[in-house]
């Protein structure tokens, strides 16, 4: 150590030319580190022998030469900067390659109920191993849990009802921060008169007006009179306690077609009660598709905004000029997606020139995965991958107008026939009476002419002849003996041709496209297209134990020749090959089968009541709310199906077991085609027809055991055992009996029984929340209150008790 220390004063003090090498700007060396390597040198001399001058000299040079080369082996900050710049493109390229491959793993990552959570250092392969497999070992199915829940909350809906007017009165004004209307208590006592059962369940009326009490009253008067005075919408006028109907747009040169259907419906709503109303007129739509459709600016600035609309220049159709998709979009808040379009796709990319909507396909994809993730309402959606997983194995809570938010996915509105409708909507906010209400519409919901009034065409059980409803239709089905095949017909509407050429993603469309595969010539392309459908496997007969459950991929082309009949009976919008035809059929051909789909035409769909009313389980897929929605409990008294239709197969399974197709794609043994097996599968059974078959008018071209005790109001306590016997075993729909192959399992006798009661309680709900009864208590709600915005003074127009 001693030598390093007077070595030090000499190498900091040395020669002239060691002082002007350590006054260059090169960076000075960290000398401790350069210690050991002194010791070894200063050892060599001390050997060789040299002067002490020498020696030191000979050190200090060496000190700075390895310093000098260890600091020119550093690059300098400029090269660094220079060697960054010279290489900057591929650095970006690299750059937006991550951004792009994080964004696509992070859009592709499976939900989180979808991966392994056993292990927190699982590697990503077996993560990846596990979402892509198609079964895993969870045996819980998630329609148990939906029916359930359902029911808890249609029971706690009931419960709350108010027993008394006081109560009633009490609950309107803590929903609403306001008193009821005047003639509260006449509405009051004429519902219990009738045994209405939903006292307090009037959200929608209220909602539906809302924006006119930005209003005064003499303004709703004068717009109620101006969109009165247009074609397509006809007038109730009510004076003196009397109903009369006047025909809009009269002396406009324009003749309309309809000739005040739902404005006659209406009036005869009116009729019990209309003596007790003040004088006011009601706006009813001609048509079954929404009209009313208010700008965004104009809802959120009612007072500062001023809409454009001259009723002297209006044309009810669109003409060419416009769309109500141009119109509606402009309903959504300016960030929202839909706003910032600047132009479409084109009629090729979505559907006129291709043999199927992968646009929407996708779009709908990757809405199904979102589901799984996160409900409306932020419940979790109900997604078990160890039944099954994807959007075939998710399964909607409600369906509605808030099934889809076109606002934020302005690419779904391909798959929705109504925004191609060709009658114009009206963009200021005026009172339409129409019989549904889709997002972003601002009509007011009225029960439809057709659930009101009895037809052959929308009424169950309707005795043309002596035009009355019976108790049971005469072609009504045993339970036992119905099919487990979706039914559907209905002409090729479902939307306009406002832009033409979109009609083939259209809701009717998409569905018979699915059906059609592997039924008709025109799928051959699709005849490989598999859907993965989950069951239970059946046991056989000498091993009576229940098996495991299964996911297989099923051929779609195998799978419809068992469980669906479907097809359309008529061509308005143009189809293709792809798309099955069938005969016209009377609506009681429907009571054969087990599942009736009912699907929107141009509006809402007009058979929902009379489908339950029967004895089989209604399937609905709808973007429209009506007047009953805030009355009727989803998964209670029908199933509601997504706009995908992707888990139609996965429900017929679930209730009704596994057909032949599913059996033989398991490697299990199948029936033979066309005989019976345990699970009640007998295949479509209808005789395909070339090409266009007869005309037949549009059908919607306008458009647990006791659950609750003593009242058990529609939740299915009837038992209908009285069915068989009025009917008898002769039908020929049937089909001659069989032998069985298969016993049913536990699981499959449990769904088909849950079936059944989705069946019982539909038509119990009709039977005491669905009558006509119900639909005129419905109107005099809205009546009084209708009446009130209608009014100068509306506090003077107020209930007090």
């Amino acid at each position: 150590m001693s030598s390093h220390r007077s070595l030090t004063p000499d190498v900091e003090h040395g020669s002239h030319s060691l002082g002007r090498r350590r006054s260059s700007p090169s960076p000075t060396p960290n000398n401790d580190k350069l210690i050991p390597r002194l010791d070894a040198v200063d050892h060599h001399l001390n050997r060789h022998g040299g002067g002490d001058n020498d020696k030191k000299t000979r050190v200090a040079s060496t000190v700075d030469s390895m310093a000098a080369m260890r600091a020119n082996r550093r690059p300098s900050p400029r090269a660094l900067y220079g060697w960054l710049h010279h290489q900057s493109g591929y650095i970006f390229l690299l750059v937006v390659f991550l951004v792009f491959l994080r964004a696509g793993l992070h859009a592709a990552a499976p939900p989180p109920s979808l991966l392994s959570s056993s292990s927190s250092s699982s590697s990503s392969s077996s993560r990846l191993k596990s979402w892509l497999s198609p079964a895993s070992t969870s045996d819980t199915h998630p329609i148990p849990s939906l029916m359930s829940a359902a029911s808890a909350r249609f029971r706690a809906k009931l419960a709350r009802q108010s027993p008394s007017l006081a109560a009633a009165a009490a609950e309107y004004t803590r929903r609403y921060a306001r008193p009821p209307p005047a003639g509260f208590d006449l509405w009051y006592a004429f519902a219990v008169k009738h045994n209405f059962v939903m006292i307090d369940e009037f959200d929608s009326v209220v909602s539906d007006l809302q924006p006119f009490w930005n209003l005064t009253g003499a303004e709703v008067r004068e717009r109620a009179a101006l969109v009165g005075s247009l074609p397509s919408v006809d007038l109730v006028r009510v004076r003196g306690g009397k109903a009369e109907t006047v025909r809009g747009g009269e002396g406009l040169n324009w003749v309309d077609s309809e000739v005040s259907a739902r404005a006659n419906g209406f009036k005869a709503m009116l009729g019990k009660f209309v003596a007790q109303l003040p004088d006011m007129d009601f706006p009813i739509n001609a048509k079954a598709e929404g009209r009313v459709v208010v700008p965004w600016e104009h809802q959120a600035y009612p007072n500062i905004t001023s809409p454009s609309f001259d009723p002297a220049t209006f044309r009810p159709d669109w003409a060419g000029q416009g769309s109500v998709w141009d119109a509606w979009r402009r309903t959504c808040a300016p960030s929202a997606p839909a706003r910032r379009l600047y132009s479409s796709v084109s009629a090729n990319a979505m559907g006129a020139g291709a043999s199927r909507d992968r646009l929407a396909e996708a779009w709908f994809w990757m809405q199904g995965r979102l589901r799984k993730q996160g409900g409306a309402g932020g419940e979790k959606a109900q997604s078990h991958p160890g039944v099954g997983s994807g959007a075939e194995f998710s399964f909607v809570q409600e369906t509605g107008a808030g099934e889809v938010d076109f606002c934020a996915s302005p690419g779904a509105h391909y798959t929705q026939g109504h925004f191609f409708s060709d009658w114009r909507t009206l963009p200021v906010l005026v009172p339409i009476f129409s019989p549904a209400r889709a997002a972003g519409f601002g009509d007011i919901r009225v029960p439809s002419h057709y659930y009101y009034g009895g037809t052959r065409r929308y009424t169950y059980a309707w005795d043309p002849i002596n035009l009355e409803q019976r108790a049971v239709d005469a072609m009504e089905v045993p339970w036992e003996k119905k099919k487990d095949v979706v039914w559907w017909r209905g002409a090729s509407t479902g939307g306009g041709s406002s832009p033409s050429g979109f009609g083939r993603g259209y809701q009717r469309h998409r569905f018979l496209r699915i059906s059609s595969i592997g039924l008709v010539p025109g799928t051959m392309a699709d005849a490989q297209r598999m859907t993965p459908v989950t069951f239970a496997v059946p046991p056989r007969v000498e091993e009576v134990v229940s098996g495991p459950g299964d996911t297989v991929p099923v051929p779609l082309s195998l799978l419809n020749a068992d469980v669906m009949d479907a097809a359309f009976v008529k061509s308005v919008v143009p189809v293709g090959k792809e798309h099955r035809f069938g005969d016209s059929t009377e609506l009681g051909v429907a009571w054969g089968y087990k599942y009736l789909l009912d699907l929107d035409g141009m509006g809402y769909s007009g058979r929902f009541m009379a489908f339950l009313a029967s004895d089989s389980v209604p399937v609905k897929a709808t973007v429209y709310d009506e007047f009953f929605s805030g009355w009727i409990e989803p998964w209670v008294h029908y199933i509601p199906l997504s706009a995908t239709y992707s888990e139609i197969y996965n429900i017929v399974s679930y209730f009704s077991g596994p057909s032949p197709a599913a059996l033989r794609a398991a490697g299990l043994p199948a029936a033979p085609r066309g005989a019976a097996s345990a699970s009640g599968y007998r295949g479509a059974g209808v005789k395909l027809a070339a090409g266009m078959l007869p005309d037949e008018e549009d059908d919607e071209f306008d458009e647990d055991d006791e659950l609750l005790g003593e009242s058990g109001a529609g939740l299915g306590d009837g038992d209908g055992e009285d069915l068989e016997a009025a009917i008898g075993s002769s039908d020929p729909r049937l089909g001659p009996p069989q032998q069985q192959m298969f016993v049913r399992s536990a699981e499959q006798e449990e769904g088909d029984r849950r079936l059944r009661r989705i069946a019982r309680a539909g038509k119990q709900w009709k039977q005491t929340m669905g009558r006509t009864i119900d639909m005129e208590v419905y109107v005099y709600r809205l009546a009084i209150e209708y009446a009130r915005l209608w009014a100068d003074d509306r506090e003077a127009m107020s209930y007090k008790p």
